[in-house]
């Protein structure tokens, strides 16, 4: 056998004339290209040992890592992340990650480190920005709680509505609908953006962005279970917006976790009232359980950013002068008529009853903002005297 023979000016230059995506494939290549020298070499090498039948075995040199000083051993609840981390071999989570590649932490990977690509796409680099202490404790919950809901609802027990119950049933869903996959996408556009180091807070967004696309599966699935999807919600895309090009992680997570997803939190808390049919209910009960995660996280995460920024007044002046703004676009969804109507339509009982259920839903408005205030306040930000929401529903005032 022959060893490959290939070096850096072998890498091909096709014309790109006339191909769909011809600029940033070239951008692609030139990127290669401009660190190929390392990879060429590394592919030589390896294709002349195994040509010649010499085999490295460098694998087997366990240096300093601590191998077989102790092994991993499984709590109560099974083998956790927080079991394994008691492990000098597991590697401790750096305060900043300087390790911008693809190797676990933990692993021996410092000898290489001067033949490894870059990955720029990590720019999360500070603990802080992304780390809360109870991600492990959420990680393992939400992996035990997954649900189904192809199969874990009994739609083949949906009873059939009044038109004006089953409408207001199906705009909900359809309003769900619309904000829950953008819920998944903030954690996936910031997921990729984290290095391995921080590898708990990687795992736990990966199963939030999983209870969002389910969530948005069974909502939709309701609608069209029940007559169809109806209107969209301006009011609330300019919400799901401001979350989506929050500037950093965590005041997006702010605007997600604590304000947005506390607000359908509080809906799914008030399910058993809002709720027609006990399929609904079960809907409802089941995405509370997700969603309730996912403002924990925020919380947690928020008040870890806060409890070790090194300029602690500076961070929380920063923060108030971004909820300012956060707050006045998120009031929109409140005063929406394609959330709000359907709602009071729902907990009234009927859309001649539709009076009735805006006083029920200015007492749920008061107690998201309660909700909400007292979130802030566990996270060690005091937004009580600055709230751009008011305390009382608009219509009740």
């Amino acid at each position: 056998m022959s060893a490959l023979n290939i070096e850096a000016k072998d890498i091909p230059t096709p014309p790109l004339e006339g191909l769909l995506h011809e600029q940033a494939l070239a951008a692609y290549e030139n990127s290669f290209r401009a660190r190929a020298g390392i990879w060429a070499e590394l592919l030589q090498e390896s294709s002349a040992r195994l040509a010649s039948g010499r085999p490295s075995l460098h694998w087997l040199d366990t240096g300093t890592s601590g191998w077989g000083e102790r092994r991993a051993k499984p709590s109560s609840r099974g083998l956790t992340y927080t079991d394994v981390n008691r492990l000098k071999q597991s590697g401790r989570m750096p305060a900043i990650a300087t390790w911008k590649n693809f190797a676990p932490r933990g692993s021996i990977r410092e000898p290489y480190r001067e033949r490894m690509p870059i990955c720029e796409s990590y720019t999360v680099l500070n603990r802080d920005d992304v780390w809360a202490e109870n991600v492990e404790t959420l990680y393992e919950e939400a992996k035990a709680r997954q649900w189904n809901a192809t199969r874990d609802i009994p739609w083949g027990e949906l009873e059939p509505l009044p038109e004006d119950l089953e409408k207001a049933t199906c705009q909900l869903c359809t309003f769900l609908t619309e904000v829950e996959f953008v819920a998944g996408d903030f954690p996936a556009k910031w997921m990729y953006r984290i290095p391995q180091d921080f590898l708990e807070v990687k795992s736990f967004l990966s199963t939030q962005i999983m209870d969002e696309a389910r969530h948005q599966e069974v909502f939709r699935k309701r609608a069209l279970a029940g007559g169809g999807l109806l209107h969209s919600a301006p009011g609330f895309e300019w919400a799901l917006a401001a979350i989506l090009d929050a500037p950093t992680h965590t005041m997006g997570t702010f605007l997600l976790n604590l304000l947005g997803e506390g607000l359908i939190l509080s809906v799914f808390r008030s399910g058993e009232m809002i709720a027609k049919t006990h399929v609904d209910k079960e809907i409802f009960r089941r995405c509370l359980q997700d969603e309730a995660r996912h403002v924990s996280y925020g919380v947690m995460q928020f008040k870890n950013y806060l409890d070790n920024h090194p300029d602690r007044d500076a961070a929380l002046e920063e923060m108030h002068r971004f909820a300012d703004v956060g707050e006045l676009v998120v009031l929109s969804a409140f005063v929406e008529a394609g959330f709000i109507e359907p709602v009071a339509i729902l907990l009234g009982g009927g859309l001649n009853k539709i009076d009735q259920g805006m006083d029920g839903l200015a007492h749920m408005w008061t107690m998201f903002v309660e909700e909400y205030l007292q979130r802030c306040a566990r996270a060690g930000f005091d937004r009580r005297a600055r709230c751009k929401i008011p305390a009382r529903a608009v219509w009740a005032a």
